[in-house]
């Protein structure tokens, strides 16, 4: 399942993104991972959600990206869920028909693989596309 968090910066998504994780670590029996742009979240996150600074890894774009979700499920197959922080900041140059393919290839990999992807995006609601909207939950 992904699950697309959207909104404008000052919205409230890493707010609810920290929830989501925190309720999560909770409640499920799973590895939790969060992948984010620095280390902001690591006084706000539960110890048990593994965070994961983009920049250590040099995860500059969408192949890069996916490429580390494989080594990161191929390295520990207890991972149920994979949160992604500030997408478009991780992603050095986002384009809309790319972050589709992506979420599209989130979806089909978390399903072949029982894992959960939340993903935060800062853009307007009204200029997400149909595959955003799709995927898109209100907080």
């Amino acid at each position: 399942m992904v699950k697309i968090i959207l909104g404008l910066k000052g919205s409230g998504k890493t707010k609810q993104l920290i929830r989501s994780i925190n309720e999560t670590v909770k409640e499920d029996h799973g590895s939790v991972v969060c992948i984010e742009k620095g280390d902001a979240l690591k006084f706000d996150v539960n110890y048990r959600c593994r965070l994961i600074d983009a920049g250590e890894y040099q995860l500059y774009g969408y192949t890069f990206l996916k490429g580390f979700i494989c080594g990161l499920h191929a390295g520990n197959f207890d991972i149920t869920n994979i949160f992604i922080d500030s997408f478009y900041k991780i992603i050095a140059e986002p384009e809309a028909e790319k972050t589709d393919e992506f979420i599209r290839w989130c979806a089909e990999f978390g399903e072949r693989n029982n894992v959960d992807f939340t993903i935060s995006l800062s853009q307007a609601p009204e200029t997400a596309t149909e595959t955003i909207k799709k995927y898109m939950i209100s907080f």
